[in-house]
C-alpha cells in the first residue's frame, strides 16, 4: 500500500503543497513539517524542494528571502493570485475526479453483495 500512496501522492503534492501555502507563507522545512504533521510522513524534503523550484519556475508563487539566526537567508513562499487560481483549479479538478472514484467503489461495493 506504501507504494500505491507515493505514486498517488506524486499526481497530487503540488495541489497539496499550495493548500499549505494558502494557509500562510513558509519555507521549505516548515512546508515538509506540515506535510508530515498531516501524515504526509513518507514526503522527502528533496521532493519539496524540487517541487517548490518548479512552482516558483511556473509563477504560482512569490519568494522573499528572510534572514535566519542560522546560515543563509531562507526563501519564503507566499501563494500569488497564479497559484490561488490554480489552487482553485486543483480543488474543482480534486472535486470531480474523487466524485467519479467514490461512484465507482460505491458501485464496486453493491456488486460484491449481491455475490
Amino acid at each position: 500500500m506504501a507504494n500505491q500512496m507515493t505514486e498517488m501522492l506524486k499526481g497530487t503534492l503540488e495541489g497539496i503543497v499550495l493548500a499549505i501555502l494558502a494557509d500562510k507563507p513558509a519555507y521549505g522545512y516548515e512546508i515538509t513539517a506540515r506535510l508530515r504533521e498531516e501524515g504526509f510522513s513518507d514526503t522527502a524534503e528533496g521532493t519539496v524542494y524540487a517541487l517548490l523550484v518548479r512552482i516558483e519556475q511556473r509563477g504560482l508563487v512569490d519568494v522573499e528571502k528572510v534572514p535566519s539566526e542560522k546560515g543563509p537567508p531562507r526563501k519564503v513562499f507566499s501563494l500569488n493570485p497564479q497559484g490561488r487560481a490554480q489552487l482553485a483549479e486543483f480543488w474543482a479538478t480534486w472535486r470531480v475526479l474523487a466524485d467519479r472514484i467514490e461512484r465507482l467503489r460505491t458501485t464496486d461495493n453493491s456488486d460484491d453483495e449481491r455475490h
